[in-house]
């Protein structure tokens, strides 16, 4: 019989990155099977009563508090994963003098930084325009990490903080470089003269490695949020973005990548990029060809994006040999979604039909004609758990699954590295492929995304998949490219 633990911490905010690194600790302790450490938000509850991680205790937390969920096989085993996750939590921050430090609130952070102009919001979607605003009205711009917004709040934050001159990137933002300093899920990549604006997280990362990897530098990456470009947001935060990297002297050209914006937003960036002046490159994934100014070009994969911001051409690496296969499948099992989408761009402009995102459950079986791509960091995914490229063990069942088939030609897939990731994907991959690998399993084949700078550095990220057997491909689009060849069709 499960027993089940809950702790109610009244008025604790906590990074939600941190809560579930934390929660990934926690469940992986013997005869623990399952743990969270969540804010006690209404779609919290639901998601740990769904766990099997509510109990009556923690009924009572509220949206500003934090909840401890455990399930453990017996009442020890739980009692001490509490009084760990109590230790993790009761760890003092400290500062580079090794002095406890944890400003409690936006103000006394404010208070020990007067020099600061951005602030980074990591709490509950449903706190986060509160923050930001109390942000914005200090006069710093917003940074916002959190998802689950709604987003006529984000519509509404995002015009109160044009009126006061203020950028707010996100909700949802995982990524940005901003004068060289790398903020969430962001690679170590040198200061240059190329601007890049992004709706889209791991667009950006590729992006920027790929420029870095090929001698480019980067002057700020800035992220939007997903949803800036709807036609309930305008593409406020973009316009702006535009308006900053136009004006900025360290930017000589501009990139921006999203997925295809709203008819009417796509005319106000394509206007503002005009009027601003310098050489530009749009990659609005899977959009169509656009009549364009004179000074932008359309690109359609990140790849080619980036070489047209070097001003390069791009080059086409040769497959490598690949076992032969009675299947013409592919799977595809990605952490980054952009990258999923410029996979099933590349598939699709190759003549073949790709199937995407399909239910959480019976990823192998699924109905159908076609490849299956899968974003796996998607929140049908990750409802509860860490992101993949936070904690990779959330895809092994995938990777597990499709080891076994017999039915596939190739599984093809992303690491992805830099500040936020994993410190090893490369290592976990390939611990997976040896523990449940056979001479018939598909080929697989990935790309690293990162530099050599990032702290898992991408030279022995690559050397460790290679020594496993597993093709690397130089980019996301290469490696796209190189699964068609597995099935005789690149």
């Amino acid at each position: 019989m499960a027993h089940v633990l809950n702790e109610v911490r009244r008025g604790f905010y906590l990074d939600s990155v941190a809560l579930m690194r934390m929660s990934r600790a926690i469940a992986g302790m013997d005869g623990v099977e399952e743990a969270a450490l969540m804010m006690g938000t209404p779609a919290n509850h639901e998601i740990m009563a769904d766990a099997r991680l509510l109990a009556d205790a923690g009924k009572t937390a509220g949206g500003g508090d934090l909840l401890i969920g455990i399930r453990a096989t017996s009442q020890p085993v739980a009692e001490a994963a509490l009084a760990e996750a109590t230790a993790l939590l009761d760890a003092p921050a400290t500062r580079g003098d090794g002095a406890a430090y944890r400003p409690k609130s936006l103000r006394a952070a404010v208070g020990m930084l007067p020099g600061a102009n951005l602030a980074l919001i990591s709490v509950p979607g449903d706190f986060a325009v509160a923050e930001a605003r109390k942000a914005i009205r200090r006069g710093l711009n917003a940074m916002i990490f959190s998802d689950n917004v709604d987003i006529e709040a984000e519509a509404a934050l995002k015009a109160e903080a044009r009126e006061l001159g203020r950028l707010v990137m996100g909700p949802d933002c995982g990524t940005a470089i901003i004068a060289g300093t790398p903020l969430a899920f962001a690679n170590v990549v040198p200061r240059g003269s190329i601007g890049m604006i992004g709706a889209s997280g791991t667009g950006l990362q590729e992006v920027t490695c790929l420029v870095a990897q090929h001698g480019g530098g980067i002057s700020h990456a800035i992220g939007v949020g997903g949803r800036d470009l709807k036609a309930e947001v305008g593409g406020i935060s973009t316009l702006m973005a535009i308006e900053a990297l136009a004006a900025d002297p360290g930017t000589d050209s501009i990139v921006l990548i999203a997925k295809p914006p709203a008819g009417d937003v796509a005319k106000a960036v394509l206007e503002a990029l005009e009027i601003g002046g310098k050489p530009a490159v749009i990659c609005f994934m899977g959009a169509a060809e656009m009549e364009l100014p004179e000074n932008v070009r359309q690109c359609f994969s990140l790849k080619n994006t980036a070489f047209a911001a070097l001003g390069e051409k791009p080059t086409t690496p040769a497959p490598p040999s690949m076992q032969a296969s009675d299947s013409e499948e592919i799977l595809g099992l990605f952490a980054g979604g952009t990258l999923c989408a410029e996979a099933q761009v590349i598939l699709r402009d190759a003549g073949q039909t790709v199937r995407s995102n399909a239910p959480v459950t019976g990823i192998s079986t699924q109905d159908g004609d076609g490849h299956l791509m899968l974003d796996l960091g998607d929140d049908d995914y990750t409802r509860g758990r860490p992101h993949p490229m936070i904690d990779p063990t959330v895809r092994n069942d995938a990777f597990i699954d499709a080891l076994a088939r017999t039915d596939l030609a190739a599984i093809l897939c992303d690491v992805v590295i830099g500040y936020g990731a994993h410190g090893d994907p490369a290592g976990h991959l390939v611990a997976l492929v040896s523990a449940h690998g056979t001479d018939t399993s598909p080929v697989l084949i990935t790309s690293v995304c990162g530099t050599d700078g990032d702290p898992q550095g991408r030279a022995g990220q690559i050397a460790k998949l290679e020594e496993a057997g597993i093709h690397v491909a130089p980019s996301n689009a290469d490696a796209a490219k190189w699964a068609l060849a597995a099935i005789g069709a690149g």
